[in-house]
């Protein structure tokens, strides 16, 4: 009887040691991937950083120009003032907005791992930049159908609508960059 209990002890052990084991080994790959998703979410700020950075300087650079040019197209296009207005027009210039590091956050979903509130203003930033990049092709289009040497001033309303909705959107990105950023350096701190 003392081996019979000596075996069932032994296997009873052997039992609680692969347990012990099996536990372990499942919390060690847990934390090596909570480990991995907080590297990749902290890659992807720095990346969102940067390229939140770079759009902001896009937007900043041409946004005086879109309110002069707005103010000159509406000047033109006013029977009474187009004679003393001062149009002079070297192409729309829209910004041109980066959105790779958003495109891999999507495709890695290092999304999840960042917070979520954060995760929503990035998502709001980047859906404003679309918005904007869709008026912008908006526009493209208009003008290969109808160019500004088949009727100027039918191309120059054209240009002035699109340019009404982007001298809305630029002081709104620059907000939200402006307000975005900081958020960014507080959640790599962490």
């Amino acid at each position: 009887m003392s081996d019979r209990r000596a075996t069932v002890t032994k296997a009873v052990l052997e039992v609680a040691l692969i347990g012990i084991g099996v536990f372990l080994g499942m919390a060690a790959d847990q934390w090596r991937s909570d480990r991995q998703h907080r590297d990749q979410a902290r890659d992807a700020l720095q990346r969102f950083r940067v390229e939140i950075q770079t759009n902001q300087a896009a937007v900043e650079k041409v946004r005086d120009l879109h309110a002069n040019l707005r103010t000159a197209i509406a000047g033109y296009l006013d029977p009474k003032t187009r004679a003393t207005t001062n149009l002079h027009m070297e192409g729309f210039q829209p910004a041109v907005f980066e959105h790779t590091a958003w495109d891999l956050a999507l495709a890695t979903q290092s999304l999840a791992d960042i917070d979520p509130q954060l995760a929503f203003e990035l998502a709001r930033v980047y859906g404003l930049q679309e918005t904007y990049s869709g008026h912008t092709q908006g526009l493209a289009g208009a003008m290969y159908l109808r160019p500004p040497s088949e009727d100027l001033l039918k191309f120059l309303h054209s240009v002035k609508i699109w340019l009404d909705d982007i001298v809305y959107y630029e002081p709104a990105l620059t907000e939200n960059y402006t307000r975005i950023l900081p958020m960014i350096d507080r959640a790599l701190k962490d």
